[in-house]
């Protein structure tokens, strides 16, 4: 009996347990169901009111399933665009974005509470552009939101987010900073909804990569991190407080603060790595190295210190300090096996960018030491400032090259020679005031050797013999010694050997022998996207004093020889493209360099020159003093616009070759004017045969060209245009690179209107109302003005006047005879003859003055005086004289435009409003 009753409760334990169980069940079928309307449309209404951007989405789905035991509302193929200006920009896309759903909110509560966010298979893409506008500013501001109605019905509450096998593209173009994390999943925990949490965060990226600058820092590295962070929402800071990272096998701490500001950021970062093994650092670094790694046995101890503190504000340029503290204690190093590693490698460098600033760095470096053997490097070195820095250095030095390139494992370099230094600066360098660091030292190198992987054959038999005295710290007391230096490259021995002392007034003795292929020489150091070219060689004597070069006392120089180039490119601040000598035997007699057919290239133009130079050594050497010389200049074509200076800037997201982010390179091309250097002094007889500029062809050029003090200068120049012969003179200088003075005198005798409208586009924006006329006229003017960063005239700043013969002009359509025709209902006046009329004008402040000017044609004796403006506003007062003699008139005035002529009888005008020059 007992055994039934005990059979019974059990039966009916069953039933009850599997009736909750089928109930239980039955909820989580149905909870979505009969909630799933409710909680759609206050999710749409959710994303409207705190969401400043597009969201979009294919599918949305309900279940417990999904995340379980959490209830999820899916969202599928989500794409959700950037804030202003990357609104039409993707900012998040995923194959599904999941929200835990509070199931007591949805049955106690007018409020669905979200609590849970999960990303999968997502890409994040960041974007900030150069002023600082970033993509990620979606949630509307709490003012934004008071403004909606019912903002309270459905409230974000997060306790976890999880992000599941996801791309992360961070571009910011304002710090020139770019990462990309690949295969990054996260899970973080904690109360989102306060305004202040503490964030528990652990991160695994299987590829991480850190652009700075289009150079890459960190690539392909494993990332492990376990993090708490403190968020504070209202201020939107971020203090992380514990961090602990894994770089592959590098262990870091990671340390800081974080907050936006209205236009920029707050940053606070330590991170730093106390007593790792050298070995451990390497497995951090690029790719490159990893190779190198394999085959190299590490040891030492190696604490790092990166900080950067301060405001980042690109529009204010404002930036943090940066710093960079580096220790490696004991270090050893053995490449492959070598028979000679490197020990007691000890390096302790400080650096300081003071907001980022490369002029204000600071290098610290207490100790940079090792052996190889009993062979030794020792140095130290402080720099503090670019522009005129402070320095105190030591080296000494007595080392095999061949060991120790052995030892180091240096990739694709082959290094030989005995190295003997022994050098001591300190002071600073200030090329204005005239000041050098106390510097005493040698450096030797004896059978030197060099040899890449750009090029299959050595530099060798490098012999330096360097000695360097400065006493007093001055460039007065600086002197350099170098017997000899020497090197054989393709069987071909280059031979140097120099005196030079007091750098205020150089004091020189140098003897330069051999040939040199620039090309070949050049590929043993290639460096990608710069290429060289051509034959160099010499024989020569310099002897001398600077003073007495730029006095012209060259009865005391003993300069002589000769030097020989062939398709050398010279490239220059001044010009955008590379100027190609082609040929070119100079002599060198005291501090005159002759040469004869002399030929060149510059882009499209070509160049034979004969003549000479004086203050070539003192130019080149000393960038001191005026470059004179005469030439006589012929060339068969020259493209003058090649010669404009150009700015260009290229901002791509990444030039990182582990991933393709999604933003496209641009290109911005600023023109210039053409720059002539202040620093030249040279006369040219120039000849010819086609010219073009700015959509002008000039042919038969002939002409006196100076250039001084920044200023060319023309004289008695001619040239053929649109089968005109023109004689000009005239200066053109300009003041910065966007910017240029000019003033011409200017004769063209008897040229077509027709065609001068067809071919020449100035002429068409000066003189919009010959469209339709024919005929002869000539011109004899002088004008001034400014030219703009495109070489072209700014009206406003035009002054001038001259006057226009016209002979035998036919004017045909010009709506402002057709509104005197309609309003003196004379049918002659719409397209009437005009015969040798002398018209004299003035050109000031954006107006041109036409002085009283008459013809007469059909009968009618017309006078016309008045004013236009480069902008087409017409003020004109004219007099149609009546036939037969033109006694008696109607006074006439025209105003409006060229487009749109207005014509009143009467004498009543309107000023036109001048423009003046704002420079």
């Amino acid at each position: 009996m007992l055994k039934n009753k005990s059979k019974s409760i059990l039966l009916k334990i069953g039933k009850y347990t599997g009736i909750t169980f089928f109930v239980i069940l039955g909820l989580l079928f149905l909870t979505p169901i009969v909630f799933a309307d409710k909680i759609k449309e206050q999710i749409k209404k959710t994303a409207n009111e705190k969401l400043s951007a597009q969201l979009n989405y294919s599918d949305v789905s309900l279940s417990f399933f999904h995340h379980f035991p959490s209830l999820t509302l899916t969202l599928n193929d989500l794409n959700l665009n950037g804030s202003a200006p990357y609104t039409k920009e993707k900012f998040i896309t995923a194959k599904e974005v999941s929200f835990g759903i509070n199931v007591a909110s949805l049955i106690f509560s007018k409020e669905v509470k979200i609590d849970q966010i999960y990303l999968s298979d997502s890409f994040i893409n960041v974007r900030v552009n150069q002023k600082g506008a970033a993509n990620y500013n979606i949630y509307k501001s709490s003012s934004q939101q008071e403004k909606s109605k019912d903002s309270t019905d459905t409230a974000l509450k997060l306790e976890r987010i999880e992000i599941i096998n996801s791309k992360i593209i961070y571009d910011d173009q304002s710090t020139k900073v770019h990462f990309d994390a690949l295969g990054f999943n996260y899970l973080g925990k904690g109360d989102l909804n306060k305004a202040v949490f503490d964030l528990y965060s652990k991160a695994k990226i299987e590829k991480l990569n850190i652009v700075y600058e289009d150079e890459p820092y960190l690539m392909n590295k494993k990332i492990d991190a376990d993090l708490i962070t403190k968020i504070n929402v209202n201020s939107l800071s971020f203090y992380f407080q514990q961090n602990n990272l894994k770089i592959n096998q590098l262990l870091v701490d990671f340390k800081g603060n974080f907050d936006f500001l209205k236009d920029g950021y707050n940053i606070d970062f330590v991170i730093k790595s106390d007593n790792s093994d050298l070995y451990d650092v390497f497995t951090a670094f690029p790719p490159k190295y990893i190779t190198w790694l394999s085959k190299t046995k590490l040891k030492g101890k190696t604490n790092l210190l990166f900080t950067l503190k301060g405001n980042y504000i690109a529009s204010q340029k404002i930036a943090p300090d940066l710093n960079l503290d580096v220790k490696i204690d004991n270090g050893f190093v053995n490449y492959n096996k070598s028979a000679f590693p490197v020990s007691n490698l000890n390096i302790e460098v400080k650096t300081t960018v003071p907001s980022l600033n490369p002029d204000l760095l600071i290098v610290d470096a207490k100790n940079l030491s090792l052996n190889v053997g009993k062979d030794y490097l020792k140095s130290k070195f402080y720099m503090k400032s670019m522009n005129t820095p402070d320095i105190n250095g030591d080296f000494k030095a007595k080392i095999d090259l061949e060991k120790l390139n052995k030892g180091l494992g240096i990739p694709d370099l082959t290094l030989k020679g005995i190295l003997v230094g022994d050098v001591k600066a300190k002071g600073k360098f200030d090329q204005k005031n005239k000041l050098f660091p106390v510097t005493n030292g040698v450096i030797d190198l004896k059978n030197g050797y060099l040899k890449t992987k750009y090029y299959p054959n050595p530099i060798t038999n490098i012999t330096l013999k360097t000695k360097i005295e400065n006493q007093k710290g001055t460039f007065q007391d600086l002197k350099v010694n170098l017997k000899p230096a020497q090197f054989t490259f393709e069987g071909k021995p280059v031979f140097v050997q120099a005196e030079l002392s007091n750098f205020d007034d150089l004091n020189y003795d140098i003897k330069a022998k051999g040939e040199l292929d620039v090309k070949k020489i050049y590929k043993v150091f290639s460096k990608k996207g710069l290429d060289l070219d051509g034959f160099v060689k010499a024989d020569l004597a310099l002897k001398g004093k600077q003073s007495d070069a730029e006095k012209g006392n060259y009865r005391k120089l003993n300069n002589k020889g000769t030097l020989e180039l062939r398709n050398i490119g010279i490239a220059s601040e001044y010009l955008p493209k590379k100027f190609i000598i082609k040929e070119g035997f100079f002599k060198i007699n005291q501090d005159k360099m002759s040469f004869n057919n002399f030929l060149a290239a510059y882009g499209q133009s070509d160049f034979k020159m004969n003549g000479y130079l004086q203050n070539v050594f003192n130019y080149a050497i000393t960038k001191t003093g005026i470059l004179k010389g005469s030439f006589t200049v012929s060339a068969r074509y020259i493209n003058v616009d090649e010669f404009m200076s150009i700015t260009q800037t290229n901002t791509s997201a990444t030039k990182n070759p582990a991933s393709k982010p999604e933003t496209k390179p641009t290109t911005t091309n600023q023109t210039g004017v053409i720059i002539i250097p202040a620093n030249l002094n040279l006369q040219l007889i120039a000849n010819a045969e086609n010219i073009y500029f700015d959509k002008l062809n000039l042919q038969n050029a002939k002409g006196n060209l100076s250039m001084k003090n920044g200023k060319l200068t023309m004289q008695n120049t001619g040239f053929n245009l649109i089968g005109c012969n023109v004689s000009m003179n005239g200066n053109y200088q300009s003041t910065t690179s966007q910017k240029a003075n000019f003033d011409y005198a200017i004769k063209a005798s008897d040229f077509s209107i027709k065609r001068a409208y067809n071919e020449i586009e100035v002429f068409r924006k000066m003189a919009s109302t010959a469209e339709k006329a024919q005929g002869i006229v000539s011109l004899d003017y002088q004008l001034k003005g400014r030219l703009n960063e495109n070489m072209e005239p700014v009206y406003p700043s035009l002054a001038g006047g001259g006057t226009l013969s016209v002979k035998d002009v036919k004017l045909r359509g010009l709506k402002m005879f057709n509104a005197v025709s309609k309003k003196t209902s004379s049918e002659s006046m719409k397209n009437p003859d005009v015969s040798k009329v002398d018209i004299k004008t003035k050109i000031k402040n954006n107006i041109i003055t036409i002085e009283r000017f008459k013809f007469k044609f059909a009968g009618f004796r017309p006078r016309i005086e008045g004013t236009t403006s480069l902008d087409g506003k017409l003020n004109l007062k004219m007099r149609l004289g009546l036939p037969p003699l033109g006694i008696f008139g109607i006074p006439l005035t025209v105003t409006g435009t060229q487009n749109n002529p207005k014509v009143k009888v009467g004498r009543n005008t309107e000023n036109l409003e001048e423009t003046q020059d704002t420079e």
